[in-house]
C-alpha cells in the first residue's frame, strides 16, 4: 500500500493516471472545528491491480504540493470518478480553485438507473462489486498520524471499488442513453457558484416562521455577519451564534451590551467583543432599510395557494413516472417542487432539462386537464382526455 508524501512521488502517480481513461478519487476530511473542511487524506485508483494503481495521498506533510494532482484534475482525456461529490468537490475548489471536468458522480449515475434514493456507496460495493466494507474506521480522525493499517485500508477501499461501480453504471447510463441526464447533473456540480457562500445569501438558509420584513431584514445583516466572522477566521457558523440564537436577536433587536445579556440563547462569548459589537452593527443596518430593500421569501409554502387535489395527483404520476423510467423519484421533483405546480409556479427545475421529458411535461398537460390517470391493477397509467 503506497502512501505518496513528496511532490514528486504524486507527480509521478498522475502523470501515471494520465495513460488512463479515468481515474478515481475520494478524501477524508475534518470540519467539525472549522468553517472550511480540512483536507486529510486523498485516495486515488486507475485500472490495474499493480500496488502503484491505488495510491493515498497525505496533504498534512510539510512541503507536499498538490499542484500535480491539480492539472490532472484538468485534463479532459481522463474522467475524474467520485462517488457523493459535493463536499470533495467544494474541498478542491476552495483549495485549489479547481473542479475536475470531465466529472462522473456514481450516486447520481445509481439514481438515474434505478438504485433508489440518495444510494450509498456500501450498497453499491455490494450490489454491484459483490464485496463487503469495514466500516470500523468511518468514525476517525483523519488528522491524527499515523495512519493505522485500518484505516488506510478502509481509505483505500474507496476508490478500488469505485473502479469496476463506474464501468457498470457507465456502460447502464449508456444502455439507457442516459448520458445527457447525467451530464445535466454534472453540469451544477461542475458551477463554481455550488460552493461559495455569499454572505448576502446566507439568511436563505436560515428556516424562519414569518415573513415580516423588518424581521428578515435583521436576519439578513445577522447572517451576513456571521458568515464574514466565520469565514475570515475558519471557525464554524455555530460557533459565533446558532440559528435559534439569530432568530431570538432578530425578534429582540438588541442595540447594546446590556440588550444583549439579556439574550437566552446567546454565545456567552459573543455577548462582548468583535461578535457583539457585530451584532449590535448589523440590527443597526437592518433598522435602515427602506420597504424596497426588505428581504422577501421567495415561494414560502405557507403562502403558495396550493391546489391540494392537483398537488396529489403529480405525486401519483410522479410515482408512475420514476417506476416507469427507473428513476429516483426524488432525483426528478421534491415534495416541494410538486407543490409549487400545483400553485401555478412554472420555473421548477422538474419542468426543464431531461426532467421535463420523463415527468415535467405531463406534468404540465396533467395541470391543463388534457391528460388524466387510470388505475389498472397495480399500475397507474396516463390517458388522454
Amino acid at each position: 500500500m503506497i502512501t505518496i508524501k513528496t511532490t514528486e512521488a504524486l507527480q509521478a502517480f498522475c502523470d501515471h493516471a494520465k495513460k488512463f481513461p479515468f481515474v478515481t478519487v475520494d478524501t477524508e476530511f475534518l470540519r467539525e472545528r472549522t468553517y472550511y473542511s480540512k483536507l486529510c487524506l486523498v485516495q486515488l485508483a486507475v485500472t490495474g491491480d499493480n500496488e502503484e494503481d491505488a495510491v493515498l495521498v497525505d496533504p498534512l506533510v510539510k512541503g507536499l504540493d498538490l499542484a500535480p494532482l491539480y492539472d490532472l484534475f484538468r485534463d479532459q482525456n481522463v474522467v475524474k470518478v467520485f462517488h457523493a461529490a459535493r463536499q470533495d468537490l467544494e474541498i478542491f475548489y476552495i483549495q485549489g480553485g479547481v473542479i475536475p471536468t470531465p466529472l462522473f458522480d456514481t450516486q447520481v449515475a445509481a439514481m438515474v438507473c434505478g438504485f433508489g434514493e440518495q444510494v450509498g456507496y456500501e450498497t453499491l460495493v455490494r450490489k454491484i462489486a459483490k464485496q463487503s466494507l469495514d466500516k470500523t474506521s468511518r468514525f476517525t480522525d483523519w488528522s491524527r498520524r499515523p495512519l493505522t493499517p485500518a484505516q488506510e485500508t478502509y481509505a483505500l477501499a474507496d476508490v478500488t471499488h469505485l473502479r469496476m461501480i463506474y464501468e457498470y453504471l457507465d456502460a447502464e447510463v449508456k444502455k439507457a442513453n442516459r448520458e445527457k441526464w447525467v451530464a445535466e447533473e454534472m453540469q451544477v456540480l461542475m458551477t463554481p457558484g455550488t460552493y461559495v457562500v455569499e454572505p448576502e445569501n446566507a439568511w436563505k438558509r436560515v428556516k424562519t416562521r414569518t415573513s415580516s420584513g423588518k424581521f428578515l431584514a435583521a436576519v439578513k445583516e445577522l447572517a451576513a455577519f456571521r458568515e464574514e466572522y466565520s469565514q475570515s477566521r475558519d471557525i464554524p457558523r455555530n460557533r459565533v451564534y446558532k440559528d435559534d440564537a439569530m432568530l431570538e436577536l432578530a425578534s429582540t433587536k438588541p442595540k447594546t451590551p446590556a440588550d444583549l445579556a439579556r439574550s437566552r440563547l446567546l454565545l456567552r462569548e459573543a455577548r462582548k467583543g468583535d461578535i457583539a459589537d457585530g451584532i449590535i452593527a448589523a440590527i443597526n443596518i437592518a433598522s435602515k432599510y427602506s420597504p424596497e430593500q426588505m428581504p422577501k421569501v421567495d415561494g414560502d409554502r405557507d403562502k403558495l395557494q396550493v391546489n391540494p387535489a392537483l398537488a396529489d395527483m403529480l405525486r401519483v404520476l410522479l410515482k408512475a413516472k420514476s417506476d416507469n423510467a427507473n428513476v429516483a423519484a426524488k432525483m426528478i421533483a421534491s415534495s416541494a417542487q410538486l407543490d409549487m405546480i400545483a400553485a401555478g409556479k412554472r420555473d421548477v427545475p422538474a419542468l426543464s432539462g431531461w426532467r421535463a421529458e420523463v415527468f415535467g411535461d405531463d406534468a404540465m398537460r396533467l395541470c391543463k386537464g388534457e391528460i388524466g390517470l387510470a388505475v389498472k391493477g397495480q399500475k397507474v397509467d396516463v390517458i388522454t382526455l
